[in-house]
């Protein structure tokens, strides 16, 4: 039975820099298909959950989500109720279907096709879409690595690269649109190529994208040690537009508790590869990301991953609680950390951070730093430096997609707040 004639629509998404590109595309076809965008999905008549399995926490509040629309559904049978992403895949289909048969439409990860099929029939005039200042674009999808914890490869399949061209077109396409600035993303970015014709490496594709006239900033993630060859450091130090900035999950600091993730690399690997992205690219803000509480990690492996980062001196570091993922390797293993003491560790390592973080974001006092914006909000526009910094300010001028000189005069952990070096916008 077809939907009847839709309004409005509202999108929901959790999860990875990917689920946020693919719910930007979905929100620039049903636009397109003549839908507006609501904030309230009680408002809407098409809503679409953008799900992630990745940690039990993230499922936990999908599930919560979905239990939340079969009220909606019951007041209006007309909407049209679809969920795609992580949670959707050939070996959960039918438990899904059996709890909550009002869902009309189940499309597995990056499937916005099938929705726009789906509602094809109700299109009416287009309504504009507002492009972001900033925007991801995915470059690989899926995964090949057997990280034994993870899930993505279960559910987004093998890796598969695009075509340098047709990322390329992408990004000219959204410059035109008013985007200043792209992060191109996949599970494992920097394994960018190794698939398509002729082998192309993700320096070679950030080289290309450089030269998108109009395109300001350059970003990439997720990338894998593994993969942090020493031409992408190079391309990173060398091109104008790729800012200094870099992500690279390290998961644990203690050799046993990486191997028995699936790692392939030593603590010392790692440091190493630090020491030499910090000397070919100075002033780079780097990331990380950490698991605690992997089967059998004992409180002497944990201290190290602490030492790690308390050494290291990260700009940001991503904490997660291990919970097992069904059909991973890991799940097959003891859950053998109680979840009292998974949470403080997690607790240990957040508070480390904040105060390295802070230190860190303390050095920028008084300096100008140059901010690409993207938004207004609660009355202070919001933007990033090129290391990644959050940072507010305060004006009556427009400065959404403007590059503003901004003194810092506040630094926190998490954001800075500065004032304004400029009497007014560029090309005002």
């Amino acid at each position: 039975m077809k939907p009847r004639r839709m309004t409005h629509y509202h999108i929901w998404t959790i999860g990875c820099q990917m689920n946020d590109a693919d719910s930007r595309r979905a929100a620039e076809e049903l636009q397109r298909l003549g839908y507006l965008p609501t904030s309230r999905a009680e408002e809407a008549d098409v809503v679409l959950l953008n799900t992630c399995v990745v940690r039990q926490k993230a499922e936990d509040k999908v599930y919560g989500r979905l239990s939340s629309l079969k009220p909606l559904k019951e007041r209006n049978p007309g909407a049209t109720i679809a969920v795609m992403g992580c949670l959707v895949a050939p070996e959960t289909r039918r438990d899904l279907e059996r709890r909550f048969p009002y869902v009309d439409l189940w499309l597995p990860p990056s499937e916005v096709k099938g929705l726009v099929e789906f509602l094809k029939d109700e299109a009416r005039e287009p309504v504009p879409f507002t492009y972001p200042v900033s925007a991801y674009v995915p470059v690989v999808t899926g995964c090949d690595q057997y990280c034994t914890y993870c899930i993505v490869r279960l559910r987004r399949g093998r890796e598969r690269g695009r075509p340098r061209e047709e990322v390329v077109e992408e990004v000219r396409c959204l410059v035109e649109r008013g985007v200043r600035e792209v992060t191109l993303v996949g599970q494992i970015v920097d394994s960018y190529g190794h698939d398509l014709p002729g082998q192309p490496t993700l320096a070679d594709l950030l080289g290309q994208v450089h030269e998108v006239e109009g395109l300001w900033r350059i970003r990439f993630l997720t990338s894998h040690p593994n993969f942090m060859s020493d031409r992408l450091i190079e391309a990173v130090a060398s091109l104008p537009k790729v800012c200094e900035h870099i992500e690279l999950p390290v998961q644990a600091g203690d050799d046993r508790v990486l191997k028995r993730m699936g790692r392939r690399y030593t603590v010392s690997q790692y440091r190493r590869l630090l020491a030499v992205i910090r000397r070919r690219i100075p002033g780079v803000s780097l990331a990380t990301d950490v698991i605690v509480g992997f089967p059998g990690e004992t409180e002497e492996e944990f201290r190290r991953t602490y030492r790690l980062l308390e050494e290291e001196g990260f700009d940001v570091v991503h904490v997660a609680a291990y919970s097992p993922r069904p059909g991973t390797p890991a799940a097959l293993l003891p859950d053998d950390v109680p979840s009292e003491e998974k949470e403080r560790r997690r607790r240990a390592l957040e508070e480390l951070q904040a105060h390295i973080a802070e230190e860190i974001n303390q050095t920028l006092l008084g300096k100008t730093l140059e901010i690409l914006v993207e938004e207004r909000r609660k009355g202070k526009w919001k933007g990033r430096t090129r290391t990644n910094k959050l940072v507010f300010f305060q004006d009556d001028s427009d400065w959404r997609g403007k590059l503003a000189p901004v003194q810092i005069t506040w630094a926190g952990p998490w954001s800075m707040q500065g004032r304004l070096n400029a009497p007014t916008p560029p090309g005002d």
